[in-house]
């Protein structure tokens, strides 16, 4: 359990290189300190964090980048730390490298190109054997194919789109979809309404979806043999999404026709008709500038107001900020805990301006503003009085 009161300066620790467009962010009041021990926040990137003892200051950790994987989330999750991510800030250059690796894996690029090179010491002959070897290249165009995508969020709604563009017939497939996802989609791509609809009718798959115990090796033998003949699968979201001993298989016999991958490991570097990328999805400039500059906004808004944006593992709860005394408190999501907050509350004679109450799970958070002008010096004994209420995390005063 964690009681604080916002303090005048915060110390904000990066534990891999963050952008400076991201860093520049905490201006007045902050601190980065990169040694410190006990930081308010902390900003990542792939540093594994699933090893480290949190101090009881820190209050959130910002992942510059979609993909979580990295962070202990249930550990934080119970000391009350928001672990915030920043879906769609690298959504562009992973829909780049989905549309360039979909058309060069098509036409046999990678393939010719690597051929090409092994050419260098033939002199004067190397243009009559580019010629007579460019058969074995011949690729397909992808104008009038159908291209399927699994998961419609900010990626796969920028690929569907961008596909249509480029004369391809588009099937989504996603239960989930957001309001805001719908709304930025195209009308033109079709909805599967089963999945094994998508894997029947496609003659690419790109898949855009988190690994879950769900979504595991969603790509086996099973999957595979409705798939048509030939089919293109690109995979830019978490390689354990494919059983790769099935996939091998695929592909040797041709129901696979390419494997585009940006998670190479030993096993599918040894696979027939691989494409290995070195996991440059989100890799630009743009791109880590774009997660740097989201993650320090979401931990800079939530240090000084208590609203929480985009987090993994709390509910998003906004409230608009306007200057009064704010109590923001985590807590289990169990009956009557706002009911004993604001007891507490009203006790020192306080009236309630506002309030925002969210659920997640087993947790919640509540954010309550106070009308009156609140004396420093009883806000200690307040967090003390709430602190104490059975079931509440973590507690801070704005």
């Amino acid at each position: 359990m964690s009681a604080t009161t916002l303090k005048n300066e915060n110390t904000i620790k990066t534990l891999n290189n963050i952008a400076q467009s991201g860093l520049k962010v905490f201006k007045d009041h902050y601190t980065l300190d990169n040694d410190s021990e006990n930081p308010d926040a902390i900003l990542v990137r792939s540093f594994n964090m699933h090893s480290l003892e949190f101090g009881d200051n820190l209050k959130a950790i910002a992942r510059a980048g979609a993909g979580v994987n990295n962070i202990p989330v249930d550990k934080c999750t119970e000391q009350g730390i928001v672990v915030f991510n920043t879906p769609g800030a690298n959504a562009n250059a992973v829909k780049e490298l989905v549309l360039t690796t979909l058309m060069a894996s098509s036409r046999n690029l990678f393939a010719g190109v690597a051929w090409t090179k092994t050419l260098a010491a033939e002199g004067e002959q190397i243009p009559k054997l580019v010629e007579a070897g460019k058969k074995d290249f011949v690729g397909k165009e992808i104008k009038g194919k159908t291209l399927g995508i699994i998961g419609l969020g900010a990626i796969g709604a920028l690929v569907a789109n961008d596909a249509l563009d480029l004369d391809m017939d588009v099937i989504g497939f996603d239960p989930f979809i957001s309001v805001d996802t719908a709304w930025a989609l195209s009308r033109n791509v079709q909805r599967a309404m089963t999945i094994e609809e998508l894997f029947a009718n496609s003659d690419y798959i790109t898949v855009h979806v988190p690994f879950t115990p769900d979504t595991g090796g969603m790509f086996n033998k099973d999957t595979f043999s409705i798939m048509k003949e030939g089919v293109h699968i690109l995979n830019f979201s978490r390689g354990e999404l494919v059983n790769e001993e099935d996939m091998a298989v695929a592909l040797e016999n041709g129901k696979v026709g390419k494997y585009v991958t940006d998670f190479p490991n030993e096993n599918v570097l040894k696979m027939k008709n691989v494409v290995p990328i070195p996991h440059l999805g989100a890799s630009t400039q743009e791109s880590e500038e774009n997660c740097a500059i989201m993650a320090a906004r979401q931990v800079k808004e939530f240090l000084e107001t208590g609203n929480i944006r985009n987090s993994v593992n709390f509910p998003n709860a906004s409230l608009p900020y306007t200057g009064k005394r704010r109590v923001a408190a985590f807590h289990k999501n169990v009956p009557n805990m706002v009911g004993q907050i604001t007891l507490a509350i009203s006790s020192y004679n306080l009236n309630i301006a506002d309030m925002v109450n969210r659920s997640r799970g087993e947790y919640a958070y509540t954010m309550i503003d106070i009308e009156n002008e609140v004396n420093g010096d009883i806000i200690p004994s307040l967090i003390k009085q709430i602190s104490e209420i059975e079931g509440m995390v973590a507690i801070r005063v704005i």
